[in-house]
């Protein structure tokens, strides 16, 4: 069946030229966006009930934008001093570059990975004696913990931030040819929204394992998966599939 529109369950890119416009353009196709989870800070007074603080540490590991947000506002909230000392270990040169709009940009104090905590690990290793506070969301992939203890890297969990589904009540259906999803929280705001949602023709990508999961779980059909040994984004994969689909058109 041909594509004539797509929802991203996620904002709008900022940068006009972007990927999704991009493919917009070339295939003339409506591609809307729609956040389906938002991310809530937790309270310095909650969080100090967990008896974890960042100033009984000196080494961090960001697996995202919002832990590197939450990270020093919570800093704030608690009247912790940044230390420059301190060393920032992160799953991303984007996720690195990020850092910047908090801390002086120094290569020697922050260590950017390959796009995934699997390929920081051997960074990590090499800082021999550290433990390693790591700020996440009340939701953990479980492939981290996992991938933590096979590389005895001794890490601290500290939940700054809830994830939960948005409020989709303005819209009126999701009845578009395809629907993007990036996460399992995704999922669950999908049907949170509308608990009486069928698949039907509605073609489903997905990026991640867990968010693939997700989708089995809740009996759907996954047509675009996302990494691939082909496909290392989604706006590839998509680009492929609806070139696909829309043969002849």
């Amino acid at each position: 069946m041909k594509v004539k529109s797509i929802l991203v369950s996620q904002p709008e890119p900022q940068a006009g030229n972007n990927p999704y416009t991009q493919l917009a353009e070339k295939h003339k196709v409506k591609i809307d966006f729609r956040q389906f989870i938002e991310v809530k800070g937790v309270a310095a007074a909650d969080f100090r009930k967990d008896k974890v603080s960042p100033a009984d540490h000196k080494a961090f590991i960001f697996t995202s934008r919002n832990a590197i947000d939450h990270f020093f506002r919570m800093c704030e909230e608690m009247r912790v001093a940044v230390n420059p000392e301190w060393k920032y270990f992160c799953v991303s040169e984007a996720v690195a570059f990020y850092l910047q709009k908090f801390v002086p940009y120094r290569k020697r104090k922050i260590y950017p990975g390959t796009g995934s905590l699997a390929g920081l690990i051997p960074t990590l290793k090499k800082q021999r004696g550290e433990h390693f506070m790591m700020p996440t969301s009340d939701i953990l992939n479980p492939d981290i913990p996992e991938l933590l203890e096979k590389g005895n890297i001794k890490w601290t969990r500290a939940t700054m931030y809830h994830t939960v589904a948005s409020d989709l009540s303005d819209l009126s259906d999701v009845k578009y040819d395809i629907l993007v999803f990036f996460s399992p929280e995704g999922i669950r705001s999908l049907f949170k929204n509308f608990p009486d949602f069928k698949q039907e023709n509605t073609r489903i990508a997905a990026f991640g394992n867990t968010t693939h999961q997700a989708i089995e779980e809740n009996a759907l059909r996954l047509d675009i998966q996302v990494p691939t040994p082909k496909f290392t984004s989604m706006s590839q994969a998509l680009d492929a599939y609806i070139e696909e689909a829309n043969k002849g058109k």
